[in-house]
């Protein structure tokens, strides 16, 4: 049979599909580390944007980087409507702002100078923090002896973390880098760090003291300004879970001026620990004031001891949401035990046989199907490859298991199909199935682009190559979650890491075992025409599916990254494919028409790249989500609950084939959408296309650790987890039970 027939991708082919799924996913998860891991921010510059804040590190020096002079750093924090990040305390839930600074010798800073927060109340929490645009400078001293360096700037780097919340919370980080003159004036932020110095407390002389009086605190505060006299005073303790932040005037709290001091008797929290000996304090008017300070800071003594909260440290928000785990936990999976493992075990190989019936592991299938008809005549061959195409998926799903179970190890928030929250990636997937699609549909092949030494030893190790056809199946397949799979992998997540494995053993041989059989078993594979011409038009046809995975890839970065990531992806994947077609041409033209597009290709990568990994820009509320789905969050599911609203919750992601088949086959028919409808339940949507820990933490209560998942919350009963192909029937009988 002529060659040109042949099916075959180059091995290297094979090896870049594992290369992208086990090292870019470990290299843009570890490059994201931390306890409070955000959704893929960071990188170089002055500027990290997120779907609900723009920050961006900034400086103030008038006079120039020299010895005397006043330097200001700072972050400059733009909000998204309702989004909030905090202040030093935060109140009763929230994380402060942190700034870790990377400094060039002669340059110390100092602590941020935190401006007056507001106090803003979520339910019955009260939070002090800041809305709009906020900018948190930080004093720099510059050493005596500071010797400016031979260029005309220095270097910033800041590492800066912050938590976001609206009624649902974010944590994210991003890393920043500035160029500052050392010569020449900085003041382009002038007015922004003149606002901020105006929103500064002021400190003043007057005495203040603290008296413990059993449950309170009794506060009086001597020497503020005469013209706050007779007025209602806010209060913003600077040491978290001392007082009780949301009593409210009147009923939890009273404040009264007596003569020329104002006196406060405040709850004190449920959650304080040990009695500090001094207490500072911020307060300010309640009502809007015109020029002039805008808050008064004071230390006062604290007297007398209360007696502290044996355990502290957990709020009640945090309380609430664990016992809501414990109650959920039962429902979700069986504790892990012997009967567990082989529970999830058989979960395993039942999920691994249904997932070659996913729409994304069809490409591959179809190349292993026509290798069927070549090696048709060759029985001992068929079986080699039978096994070594085994061996490839088992290899795989223990790789890609074993890196999840130590990145979850390492403290990340990580499930099933995490390497494609990573936009990098998807980018990269979309590269090569651009190229692949181009092979298969006879632009060029393999073999004649690479040394002659490569492409024969193409056709000398066909073993090898259906061997790293295995690899690619998985890489194909790891979005995919099949029916048994979310059960097995939720409980293969809490095992031992050895019992784990073999789980992610199971799913591999559950996927291979098709195939294997068919490759032992020839009447199994005998319908297949013998080898001839139908080969070539069959590799066409191959390359469509191909064209179609790509497409899917640029809409799944679509949703990471905006419309800008998607549309130069687009722009790079034809700059690919016109580089690969110069490189088909003979003679000179070829070397020279195939440098240009090299270049012109680079020069892409490198103007319009950066749109590829940046997050998408934020959108507001109502387009969040189509049609009567809104955002999900914790909270949210807790409040409607409680009100006894039922809750149907689709944990989903763009990149979840299975996600968005359930979505067109299910959830959008109009007989459901009425269903729920006529049942007034909620609908909300926990969208995972990018990394979200509280997402993860949700996903780990209900026993899974991948999507889809979808759960019915039915005011007191424990929620109803249904199965990972959804079916109007199933979600018609949830309904019933409601």
């Amino acid at each position: 049979m002529n060659h040109r027939f042949h099916f075959r991708f180059p091995a290297f082919a094979w090896l870049l599909a594992l290369a992208l799924l086990l090292l870019g996913a470990a290299r843009d998860t570890h490059a994201q580390a931390g306890a409070l891991q955000l959704r893929g921010l960071g990188g170089p510059g002055a500027v990290v944007t997120t779907e609900r804040v723009r920050a961006e590190l900034v400086a103030h020096a008038p006079e120039g980087v020299a010895p005397g002079q006043p330097l200001w750093l700072g972050l400059s924090i733009t909000h998204q409507p309702e989004w909030h990040t905090y202040w030093k305390n935060p109140g009763d839930s929230g994380l402060p702002t942190q700034l870790e600074w990377q400094l060039p010798a002669g340059l110390e800073a100092g602590a941020i100078a935190w401006p007056l927060p507001k106090i803003i109340r979520v339910g019955p929490l009260a939070n002090y923090g800041y809305e709009d645009r906020l900018l948190l400078p930080v004093p720099v001293q510059v050493a005596s002896d500071f010797q400016a360096p031979d260029g005309d700037t220095l270097t910033i780097r800041l590492h800066a973390s912050w938590l976001v919340c609206r009624v649902e919370c974010i944590p994210e980080e991003g890393n920043f880098t500035l160029q500052l003159p050392v010569r020449s004036a900085t003041a382009l932020h002038a007015e922004a760090f003149a606002r901020a110095q105006a929103r500064q407390p002021v400190a003043f002389e007057g005495q203040s003291t603290a008296k413990v009086a059993g449950e309170r605190l009794q506060l009086r505060i001597e020497g503020l300004p005469a013209a706050l006299r007779g007025q209602d005073l806010a209060l913003f303790p600077e040491t978290p879970e001392v007082l009780e932040h949301a009593a409210l005037p009147g009923s939890g709290w009273t404040q009264a001026w007596d003569g020329t001091a104002w006196t406060a008797d405040w709850p004190l929290s449920a959650m304080r620990g040990e009695t500090p000996a001094e207490l500072p304090l911020v307060v300010a008017p309640a009502a809007a004031q015109g020029d002039g300070p805008v808050g008064w800071r004071s230390v006062a003594k604290v007297e007398g001891r209360w007696d502290s909260v044996p355990v502290a440290g957990v709020s009640p928000a945090l309380a609430a949401a664990l016992a809501a785990n414990a109650q959920q936990a039962p429902a979700a999976a069986p504790a892990p035990g012997s009967a567990s493992l082989w529970f999830a075990l058989l979960g395993g190989l039942l999920g691994g046989l249904i997932l070659n019936l996913m729409p994304c592991v069809f490409p591959v299938l179809a190349i292993k199907i026509v290798g069927f008809a070549r090696h048709g005549q060759n029985q001992r061959l068929q079986r080699l490859n039978g096994l070594a195409y085994g061996a490839g998926v088992l290899l795989s799903f223990l790789a890609l298991g074993g890196l999840l179970l130590a990145l979850r190890a390492a403290g990340q928030q990580l499930g099933w199909g995490f390497q494609l929250q990573s936009p990098g990636l998807v980018a990269a997937m979309a590269a090569l199935f651009t190229l692949l699609g181009l092979n298969l549909a006879g632009m060029f092949e393999f073999g004649r682009m690479l040394p002659q030494r490569w492409a024969g030893a193409q056709l000398r190790h066909p073993v090898a190559e259906s061997f790293l056809s295995g690899v690619l199946a998985v890489a194909i397949a790891s979005p995919c979650t099949a029916p048994f799979m979310g059960a097995s992998l939720g409980l293969a997540i809490d095992m031992p890491a050895a019992q784990a494995l073999t789980v992610f053993a199971a799913l591999g041989v559950g996927m291979a075992l098709p195939y294997v059989l068919a490759s032992w078993v020839p009447a199994l594979v005998r319908w297949l025409p013998r080898p001839g011409a139908w080969m070539k038009t069959f590799r066409h046809a191959m390359a469509f599916p191909m064209f179609a995975t790509v497409a899917w890839l640029v809409w799944v970065l679509g949703q990471q990254s905006g419309i800008d990531g998607a549309g130069a992806l687009l722009v790079l994947l034809v700059a690919l494919s016109a580089l690969v077609w110069a490189l088909t041409l003979a003679g000179k033209t070829r070397w020279l028409l195939g440098g240009l597009m090299l270049l012109g290709t680079l020069w892409l990568g490198s103007a319009i790249g950066p749109h590829i990994t940046r997050a998408a820009a934020a959108e507001s509320p109502q387009a969040a989500v189509a049609g009567d789905w809104q955002p999900w969050s914790a909270e949210r599911v807790a409040s409607l609950t409680a009100a006894g609203t039922p809750v149907f919750v689709d944990f989903t992601a763009a990149w979840c084939v299975t996600c968005q088949v359930n979505k067109h086959t299910t959830l959008n028919r109009d007989e459901v959408r009425a269903d729920f409808a006529a049942r007034g339940v909620a609908l909300l949507r926990a969208d995972w296309t990018r990394r979200d820990p509280a997402i993860t933490a949700a996903l780990a209560a209900l026993g899974r650790s991948g999507v889809p998942v979808y759960v019915l919350y039915a005011p007191g009963k424990p929620p109803q987890v249904m199965t990972e192909l959804l079916s109007p029937a199933e979600v018609h009988a949830a309904l019933q039970t409601l």
